[in-house]
């Protein structure tokens, strides 16, 4: 090993990276502009999920009771601890599954390290946290590949399966349906704090604890009639995401803040002005197609916008389902799940009410 190598100890990961997390991803308006000129490509009818809707994975018929979910998910570091670094990176993309409705069965380590920079225990220890996750998933990591990297980055590709009849969309909602929100928003902001040494313990530890937290109630949301659509909150925050599912549909939606969840410590650190340059881009890319409030703050927007790292599932699910819903959640403990909106009639526009 290199010896002029700095020591485990006095590594920070977030200091490689030019950003973290899902707050990594391109923008929502320039990867539009890039999936525009891609040409089209033969589209066989057993591919039940695409990429026509910008969904969670893709969806492949196997026979009448299967159908295989691949989804493949990597990012930069979003902390400086490289185990949660590797839990981190890990439910995120198992959580795609989830988000489908489906079960994983496998995975594959996808992993690029600056090996000239980083000791091989700082590596080992990433690839250790994301084998904890699969771990507590029941897959195992089944191979992978790695390249020698300018930046860290580490990931899965993730397989697993569902009913055809089961699978779960973020195109599926319905007039009138009720949005329900799994976890607290807030992840970029908390990082933002982290990166400038302002995230104090109890923030952090409300970070790991949403952000390793797998998103498990998708598989029984499957067995729900009552859920028509369901997708989870990453990159372009839980506006952008939420506009894919009005797009989807064809419907419009209505928000209440009040009744969105926030992580701990997050609207303190919003206030005192802790925000990522992701939100800012999503905002520009979708906000022609959001009406916020007069009351609604710069603050509020910035919620909304802000990027989430392995988000919580948002559901539309009808009216006589809320409470199923809930108990689901409540039952896999996620107890902060919530009704934040409802969706409506109308253009794919999204209101947010005081």
């Amino acid at each position: 090993m290199n010896s002029s190598l700095p020591s485990a100890a006095q590594i920070r990961l977030t200091s490689f990276s030019h950003g973290g997390g899902c707050g990594c991803k391109i923008a929502p308006g320039v990867l539009s502009e890039i999936l525009r000129g891609a040409r089209g490509l033969p589209v066989p009818k057993e591919l039940l999920v695409g990429i026509e809707t910008a969904d969670d994975a893709a969806v492949y018929k196997l026979n009448d009771t299967q159908a295989l979910i691949a989804t493949t998910d990597f990012f930069m570091p979003i902390v400086d601890d490289p185990y949660d670094f590797g839990r981190i990176a890990a439910t995120n993309a198992i959580s795609d599954v989830y988000a489908m409705g489906g079960t994983p069965i496998m995975a594959l380590a996808l992993v690029g390290m600056p090996i000239d920079k980083l000791p091989l225990e700082v590596i080992g220890k990433i690839l250790e946290g994301g084998e904890s996750v699969c771990a507590a998933a029941g897959i195992p990591i089944a191979g992978g590949h790695t390249i020698d990297s300018v930046e860290p980055i580490y990931g899965l590709v993730v397989m697993g399966l569902v009913h055809p009849d089961k699978i779960k969309t973020n195109a599926g909602a319905r007039a009138g349906d009720v949005l329900i929100l799994g976890k607290g928003l807030g992840v970029g902001i908390l990082s933002a704090a982290l990166k400038k040494g302002a995230l104090d313990a109890e923030g952090y530890a409300a970070m790991i604890a949403s952000t390793t937290k797998l998103n498990t109630p998708g598989r029984k949301l499957a067995d729900l009639a009552g859920v028509h659509a369901l997708t989870d909150i990453t990159g372009f925050g839980l506006l952008g995401h939420l506009l894919e599912v009005c797009r989807g549909a064809g419907l419009g939606a209505e928000l209440d803040m009040s009744t969105i969840p926030l992580l701990d410590e997050v609207d303190r650190l919003a206030t005192a002005g802790f925000m990522t340059g992701a939100s800012s881009r999503n905002w520009t890319a979708y906000g022609d197609d959001v009406d916020l409030a007069e009351a609604l703050t710069p603050i509020h927007r910035a919620l909304l916008t802000d990027p989430q790292t392995s988000g919580g599932l948002l559901v539309a699910c009808a009216q006589e389902a809320v409470d199923e819903v809930l108990g689901v959640f409540r039952s896999e403990g996620f107890d902060g799940a919530a009704v934040v909106g409802r969706l409506a009639a109308g253009a794919a526009r999204v209101r947010v009410s005081v």
